[in-house]
């Protein structure tokens, strides 16, 4: 016998099947009376709320998990919604012990569907939905600082060739092995399909790689000066390595050492158990003034965050006059990811 959608459709507004299909979206229930402001919820929603089933709570005990910057945000739109027409929807961020979730709350406004002044609607756990946004957002910040980089590192690097040549048909060629130098290094910020180990998988050679573009001898010679152990880094962390190299460069390039002809930079390294240290040491450049306003800030916070997050470290800046020094110390285990 053949099952028709009309044989289907009864089954639709069966309650247990309506509870199977609220349980498959993933939705929890919760109804709220706008005069005592009590709340019930399913079992699922006080799962999702980290709250004990079964037990009578209010909207203030909900508040109490809301985060603090969402929380009066929260109280108003839920107040406000008897005032609305049509559906509303509202997302906010709770806390659950030091696990951060986001909510999106769903209902009907304008007191439709209210019954003996109980209202109706729904919680949706949309923390992954948040997450991948708040991701697009940081890569296209992210791309845009890099683009901007490249244009401030461009102009940087012509003014270095004009320095130390003489005619255009040398600038141009000079300039246009700084540049493929710089895309050498680009791609180590963001790895071409199908890379493998190469030049950069030792940490020396990646630091070529790298500085090459802004020392006319390559950097272990000139004015760029390169000390490390004969160390491998594994592929993760060379594009991290990459990324915070490159950004300390570009910064070099526009403020510090790097940034005249009498400019020198010391990379070192040292490595134990516990710790590689890296330390950049600049000198011969301008005066160094400490950073005010947003002059390194998304740099900085970009830096930052490659080393606490990826590389499980730290980088330090000493903003000495004669020469800024920063300090940048990693997990071995991380370092050889």
């Amino acid at each position: 016998m053949t099952t028709t959608a009309s044989d289907l459709k009864p089954l639709l507004w069966e309650a247990k099947n309506l509870a199977r299909a609220v349980e498959a979206a993933g939705v929890t229930l919760w109804s709220w009376n706008v005069d005592t402001d009590a709340l019930a919820m399913d079992d699922r929603a006080y799962d999702l709320w980290g709250i004990a089933r079964g037990i009578d709570v209010q909207f203030e005990d909900l508040s109490a998990h809301i985060h603090p910057a969402d929380r009066d945000r929260v109280r108003a739109a839920f107040t406000a919604t008897r005032s609305l027409i049509g559906a509303y929807e509202i997302d906010f961020r709770i806390m659950i012990g030091d696990e951060l979730k986001w909510i999106s709350a769903r209902g009907q406004g304008d007191d439709a569907g209210i019954v003996q002044r109980v209202m109706f609607g729904v919680f949706l756990d949309v923390t992954g939905r948040k997450q991948a946004e708040e991701g697009r957002e940081l890569l296209a910040g992210e791309m845009s600082h890099r683009v901007k980089n490249l244009l401030a590192i461009a102009t940087g690097l012509t003014a270095i060739t004009s320095r130390s040549t003489t005619t255009s048909r040398e600038m141009a060629d000079e300039l246009t092995l700084r540049l493929t130098a710089l895309g050498r290094a680009h791609d180590l910020v963001r790895p071409v399909p199908g890379q493998t180990e190469a030049a950069s998988a030792l940490l020396g050679d990646l630091l070529t790689v790298l500085l090459a573009p802004y020392d006319d001898l390559g950097a272990f010679s000139g004015r760029i000066r390169v000390s490390v152990p004969r160390m491998r880094v594994g592929e993760q962390a060379t594009t991290t390595l990459a990324l915070v190299v490159h950004e300390l460069a570009t910064n070099s390039l526009k403020h510090g050492a790097l940034s005249v002809d009498t400019g020198i930079l010391d990379v070192s390294c040292s490595a134990h158990d516990d710790a590689v240290t890296v330390v950049w040491t600049e000198s011969g450049g301008p005066e160094v003034t400490p950073p005010s306003g947003d002059r390194y800030g998304y740099g900085s916070k970009l830096v930052e965050r490659s080393m606490s997050g990826q590389l499980k470290g730290s980088i330090v800046y000493n903003w000495a006059p004669e020469g800024v020094v920063a300090t940048l110390r990693m997990n071995p285990d991380r370092l050889a990811v």
